[in-house]
């Protein structure tokens, strides 16, 4: 039986933001919204399980967007964020019973390690807890645009989540609370009489509720990673014949192939090499050697996916992959935009953090005779410091 799980709310419409695409599957430094706040808990040493509520309506952008990560299937929400997490709840209950839930709003990408282990280390000695915010701010009571009062600001607080509780209280509370349009679980627990505890909170534990929001924890992310490190990487193949070339995860008809262990992809495989070179871990050959048989006619887009993997694991980002193909054929321009989506793709990125560019030789040397293809990359990594 989990111990702790994290019970992740995502299924809102974002509706106060506005746009097409709902607010925990925007891009947030490289990754979705939803992406980041799930991987604060997972492997965190007190959360033993995580389960996620969304819109079915959302599936395609959720699997998107951590389709990859070891999770148990999601849980459909409710009409609002009271339903979500009643339905979490209650589909817990079937599964596991955890002896203690921590639920969090996907639209909080940016809660930290410390402020996790300190809401659960609260339920130790209290039957809910909740990360929040002492106000320094003085407070003003309108009437129109007039004031009308000053609030005394001591004792209040902003909340925040995650909120934890026992899970068999928090249970009974939700059901009991139906139909009440309660805005926060700490209300709902208020509401059966459970007492909880407030828990300092990271000041940067924001709330993504309109675009200024996003800006400004993009901002705020940008700052916590400071230590910024660049990698470069190289790798040229042979041409054979054959019928098709893969460039930049796309494949190209031609009466040519590259020749090479895997799918001899040489843009994908300088940009891993630029991505592991920046983390300082060595080159595609100390991952995946050559002479390894499982790695034969393997689609390097795993490759890619384990670098840009190892890049997350780290807690870091990535920021810019910048690729340079060297070849007289094929022509690389009608096949840009391509090569532009499946390495965003993969990287986890934004079209707009990846440049794909071609050169020739001027027909000189072994590339201009059309030997073979090479590919440099730069790849700029950001990570904690």
């Amino acid at each position: 039986m989990p111990h702790c799980t994290a019970l992740i709310v995502a299924a809102g419409a974002g509706d106060r933001f506005g746009g097409p695409v709902p607010k925990q599957y925007l891009d947030l430094g490289g990754m979705p919204i939803l992406r980041r706040s799930v991987l604060a808990f997972l492997g965190h040493p007190h959360i033993d399980f995580i389960q996620i509520v969304i819109n079915p309506a959302h599936r395609d952008r959720y699997d998107k967007a951590v389709g990859d990560l070891d999770l148990p299937e999601p849980i459909e929400g409710g009409v609002t964020r009271q339903d979500s997490v009643r339905l979490g709840l209650e589909a817990l209950a079937q599964k596991q019973k955890p002896q203690f839930v921590m639920i969090h709003d996907a639209a909080r990408p940016l809660i930290d390690a410390a402020t996790i282990t300190a809401v659960r280390k609260a339920l130790e000695g209290q039957r809910g807890a909740i990360a929040a915010k002492p106000l320094v701010d003085t407070l003003k009571r309108a009437e129109g645009e007039i004031i009308a009062t000053t609030i005394d600001r001591r004792n209040l607080w902003q909340a925040h989540t995650p909120q934890a509780f026992h899970f068999n209280d928090i249970l009974a509370a939700h059901r009991a609370a139906q139909g009440a349009e309660l805005t926060d679980d700490a209300a709902v627990a208020e509401k059966a009489g459970i007492a909880v505890a407030l828990v300092p909170s990271n000041p940067d534990n924001m709330k993504i509720t309109n675009p200024d929001d996003l800006d400004r924890a993009a901002r705020l992310l940008g700052h916590n990673f400071g230590d910024v490190r660049t990698g470069f990487g190289y790798d040229v193949h042979r041409l054979v014949p054959g019928d098709k070339i893969y460039l930049c995860g796309v494949a190209i008809p031609h009466d040519r192939k590259l020749e090479g262990h895997s799918d001899a992809d040489v843009g994908l495989h300088a940009a891993v090499d630029a991505i592991l070179g920046a983390l300082g871990a060595g080159d595609i050959g100390v991952h995946f050697p050559p002479s390894d048989p499982q790695w034969k006619g393997k689609d390097s887009a795993h490759f890619v996916r384990h670098a840009v993997r190892m890049v997350h694991e780290r807690g870091g980002i990535i920021s810019h992959v910048d690729v340079t193909l060297i070849c007289e054929s094929p022509r690389i321009g009608p096949h840009r935009d391509a090569m532009l989506k499946r390495m965003a793709e993969l990287l986890e990125v934004t079209s707009d953090r990846v440049s794909i560019k071609a050169t020739t030789t001027e027909r000189l040397g072994f590339l201009g005779r059309e030997e073979g293809i090479a590919a440099q990359a730069v790849a700029t990594v950001r990570l904690a410091g």
